[in-house]
């Protein structure tokens, strides 16, 4: 998280080095009293596999953090993102908040009918994904939280970081999308994967960022994470700059039952070794779809 937008950019390959799949398309989801957020739904060969919601880092869309790892769990799961609000075509909301995201998350299970689900989070997106179990436990079969914590702000340094961060990204409103951009043609990522993979990086306003870094930072789950009764794993990146991977193992070992799956990259495995993490994902999410199983039967 402590890159600057510019630099995120300038991380991603050349078109021929992005992972090669098929991203998915999606459409645009109605959440009653809450708004409308960009969603896809890949069902694999078994009409009645499991669900698992994908939850996107910071300012990326669901697409752009999950589209290498689709198609490899689609082989077991019916796979479904979506953009978070204030995120890519998620809710246009003035407020941003870790509670209302996992709510939102809910409401798009809702939306697909789905009763439970396993929820999978991506740095941001793991944040969000522990609050769907605190908040909607029924609905929640099991986790994996990739690249995650239970706590921020624990040091001078983080503190100065993310009030210094979030002020500085919501002073920056240029270049924001007008409601036509939101509602334009998107660019098909089959086409140009990296043209793709930029514009929907760029989708999030720096708005947006600035209020998400500053909901982020007041992230402290730690309390309550011993509570956790669903099958879950923990995915680390052992190269993670953003965040520590002792915190992520410490987390790991707060959650009763967790297993850690570790992946040799840093903090952007998702996208850019994709190579590496997927396989470990495939690993943690079949882990935990085998223990909801079991406990199911029990």
């Amino acid at each position: 998280m402590k890159s600057s937008r510019r630099d995120l950019v300038s991380l991603l390959p050349a078109s021929g080095r992005l992972p090669d799949v098929k991203v998915p398309s999606g459409h645009l989801v109605d959440l009653p009293g809450r708004g409308t957020t960009f969603v896809t739904d890949s069902r694999g060969p078994d009409p009645d596999a499991p669900a698992i919601l994908l939850l996107h880092a910071l300012s990326t869309t669901g697409l752009l953090t999950w589209f290498p790892s689709i198609p490899a769990l689609a082989k077991r799961f019916r796979v479904i993102t979506m953009d978070q609000r204030m995120h890519g075509r998620g809710i246009q909301s003035s407020e941003f908040s870790l509670r209302d995201c996992a709510d939102d998350a809910v409401a798009v299970l809702d939306a697909l009918d789905i009763d439970r689900a396993i929820v999978a989070g991506y740095s941001m997106g793991s944040l969000i994904t522990q609050r769907v179990w605190r908040q909607h436990p029924v609905r929640v079969g099991g986790l994996v939280l990739c690249a995650g914590t239970d706590q921020f702000q624990t040091t001078v340094t983080e503190r100065l970081f993310h009030q210094g961060m979030g002020a500085s990204f919501s002073r920056l409103r240029r270049g924001a999308p007008t409601v036509a951009d939101l509602k334009a043609e998107p660019l098909d990522p089959n086409d140009d994967l990296r043209r793709w993979a930029i514009t929907e990086f760029r989708s999030t306003r720096p708005l947006a960022v600035g209020r998400a870094l500053a909901a982020i930072g007041k992230h402290h789950t730690k309390p309550w994470v011993h509570e956790i009764d669903v099958p879950t794993a923990v995915v680390i990146p052992l190269r993670d700059k953003a965040i520590p991977p002792e915190r992520q193992r410490a987390m790991a070992q707060r959650i009763p039952g967790a297993t850690v799956h570790e992946v040799d990259a840093g903090h952007s495995c998702c996208v850019m070794r994709a190579d590496l993490f997927v396989p470990k994902l495939v690993e943690a999410t079949n882990t935990v779809l085998a223990r909801w199983a079991e406990k199911e039967q029990a």
